[in-house]
């Protein structure tokens, strides 16, 4: 028995020491970094396994930008009702039994309830309970994914694109234990950008304030403050208060002493890199509150008038927001969708896959300024930026782009896939990547985006990189920990029978051991005996 139970303890913890050691260390298994200027592309085995041990050529960008989109924290609206959980008829039988008036009556009472607690009380007690335990996997199994992936990549920024709970609708209280659980446990360390920080329109110098490496940018989605026919101001007050402001920018210069630069003269402007968070959720029509619609647009404006000149490429632009922009149908998992409210309820915008068409065309020709005509500033192919979005949990990566193949006041705009739009790419066509953040949820792989920006001083303008990386479905955390749950258990029982049974060892063969050593003895006494009996016959004859 105890040879058995070593072997397959054996097993249990090779299993258990490997998976684990892949999990805690999945993104150097999974090759995630951020990229860097003069990346290699050189992807062989050969060339990954060497790169593990060497330092790396180049500098990593001064700007990473770990982006996560679509938490979606659940809670008390998912979990079955409590007064239907807990054997609600063992708080009435005793008065229905009050009243019974034969023995039968009395039984079948008795037979009722114990069928309700069998049959119906019991499975929504394991259900209630199995579904907390799953809501608290499920917080470590998305703290698992940003802090593994903090501690191995070192990003200078964080964001959250949205939908960081699952539900608008839920009470104040509920949504102070959401908030409570995302800072203290799925982003523990993390912290909320401060009022005064998102307040005002204050110039960073990027990399020397190391704080923003542990602010998390987060930005409104609908399942946070609502739709524009259903979003409130107090929705958008309690987000505020918990998560930070729904519409704000921070820009962040480059050092002077930054390496490779060619900027010698104190009166030129120094590279800068802008962030702007958008509340887009209401851009579009009818919104409940217009006045809250209001502020958007104000915001959108100030941004758009409070920018450097379009001819200006020292100057790029991050949009953070959480709804997609406008594309085709197949373009992207979810098409264009709209639905509204009846009119009882006011009749506003009830759900949206993408902004309008003309929505996101004032994003683009607004706060990046492009347009169809190649006399005005710029050329009109505006200024140089990317755009990162939520919403669509599958994630997408496209090109927005004006086909110049007609005439300019016929022209419209147009997104490619990503990988697809090469021709596209061109200095005379405007143009911008937007990169819709696949979710971290388990479902879809507990993925999470990696943005790297630097300035390239060469072409005098910034350079956007992107990669992602998944950690795998939520079951594959749940069975590693799970795993080692059980060969931890292993372990102590072995233990604990070596100090029971000291002699009966279970390591190595010392219990086979043993037993010969003790055969042997048997053995040798049993022959003296047969000398002794045959050297006394003989002396008797």
């Amino acid at each position: 028995m105890f040879s058995i139970l070593q072997r397959i303890t054996i097993v249990f913890v090779s299993l258990s020491v490997s998976s684990t050691v892949y999990l805690y260390c999945y993104p150097t298994f999974h090759r995630c970094k951020f990229p860097s200027q003069h990346a290699s592309a050189n992807t062989s085995v050969w060339s990954i396994i060497k790169s593990w041990n060497e330092t790396p050529a180049h500098p990593p960008a001064p700007f990473r930008l770990l982006a996560l989109g679509d938490p979606q924290l659940e809670g008390d609206s998912s979990l079955p009702n409590h007064e239907d959980s807990y054997f609600p008829c063992l708080r009435s039988v005793w008065s229905e039994l009050l009243v019974v008036n034969s023995t039968y009556e009395y039984l079948q009472t008795i037979k009722t309830c114990l069928q309700n607690i069998v049959t119906i009380n019991l499975p929504l007690v394991l259900q209630l309970y199995r579904k907390r335990l799953d809501l608290f996997g499920n917080d470590y199994y998305l703290a698992h994914i940003y802090h593994t992936l903090y501690s191995s990549t070192q990003p200078t920024h964080v964001t959250v694109l949205g939908d960081l709970l699952g539900s608008q609708w839920i009470s104040d209280d509920e949504f102070e234990r959401r908030g409570w659980r995302f800072w203290q446990r799925v982003l523990q360390h993390g912290l909320k950008v401060e009022d005064d920080v998102s307040g005002k329109k204050g110039v960073d110098i990027l990399g020397h304030n190391k704080i923003w490496g542990r602010r998390v940018i987060n930005v409104a989605g609908n399942h946070d403050v609502g739709y524009a026919g259903d979003m409130t101001a107090e929705n958008v007050q309690r987000f505020e208060k918990v998560f930070g402001k729904v519409n704000w920018e921070v820009t962040f210069r480059l050092p002077r002493d930054s390496s490779n630069s060619t900027i010698a003269d104190d009166s030129e402007e120094l590279p800068e890199l802008r962030i702007v968070v958008l509340n887009s959720l209401n851009l579009d029509t009818p919104a409940l509150d217009e006045d809250l619609q209001g502020e958007t647009y104000n915001f959108l404006n100030e941004v758009i008038v409070t920018s450097r000149p379009v001819e200006d490429r020292t100057v790029g632009t991050i949009l953070l927001t959480h709804l997609p922009l406008h594309k085709k149908d197949g373009i992207c998992v979810d098409g264009p969708y709209f639905s509204f409210h009846t009119g009882d309820l006011g009749g506003g915008l009830k759900e949206q896959n993408h902004l309008s068409y003309d929505a996101g065309k004032s994003i683009l020709e607004g706060i990046f300024g492009m347009s169809s005509n190649k006399d005005g500033p710029g050329k009109g192919t505006g200024r140089n930026g990317i755009i990162l979005t939520g919403h669509d949990h599958e994630g997408c990566d496209v090109y927005h782009h004006l086909p110049d193949d007609v005439s300019s006041d016929l022209r419209k705009w147009e997104a490619t896939r990503w990988c697809y739009a090469g021709p596209a790419q061109n200095h005379t066509i405007p143009g911008i990547r937007e990169i819709t953040v696949r979710s971290m949820m388990g479902e879809f792989g507990g993925n999470a985006g990696l943005l790297s920006a630097w300035f390239d001083y060469q072409a005098g303008e910034w350079r956007f990189e992107y990669s992602s990386c998944s950690v795998g479905i939520q079951h594959i955390w749940w069975a590693i920990h799970v795993l080692d749950a059980i060969t931890l258990a292993l372990l102590l029982f072995v233990l604990a029978t070596a100090v029971v049974s000291p002699n009966a060892m279970i390591i190595g063969t010392g219990m086979v051991e043993i037993k010969s050593t003790k055969d042997a003895h048997d053995s040798s006494s049993l022959a003296m005996d047969k000398q002794v009996e045959a050297r006394e016959l003989s002396e008797t004859k």
